[in-house]
């Protein structure tokens, strides 16, 4: 998968997006400036930066996202482990708990999720 990634601004954007799509752009405008504090034009020009990067598209004037909130999640988290711990899943869990303890069912969950993405 290649690597999508969105700066905070971009994030929150597509936060409001995901939670309100379909949603029409005049409705999106009156979002970012309740939530985000942005100005008409702001919002139009990140949603053009955005359509250009292939994360939504604006179709007679209704936004939708193009790649799920899962989708950016997982390519977000994949780069990270990837530039940040050199690949390393382990590397990665050992410095995230960073000392902390986890519930018995927290546990559980996570060997259920190692188990179910094991190779072979």
């Amino acid at each position: 998968m290649e690597a999508k990634r969105l700066s905070y601004g971009e994030g929150r954007f597509m936060d409001l997006i995901w939670d309100n799509e379909p949603i029409p752009s005049g409705r999106l405008v009156e979002l970012c400036r309740e939530k985000l504090g942005w100005k008409k034009s702001t919002t139009y020009t990140r949603l053009r930066l955005l359509v250009e990067k292939g994360y939504v598209k604006n179709e007679d004037t209704v936004v939708t996202s193009l790649l799920s909130r899962e989708e950016v999640q997982a390519s977000e988290s994949a780069y990270v482990v990837a530039e940040t711990f050199s690949g390393s899943l382990p590397g990665f869990l050992v410095s995230f708990l960073g000392g902390k303890t986890i519930s018995e069912e927290e546990a559980e969950e996570l060997k259920r999720l190692i188990d179910e993405h094991k190779e072979g």
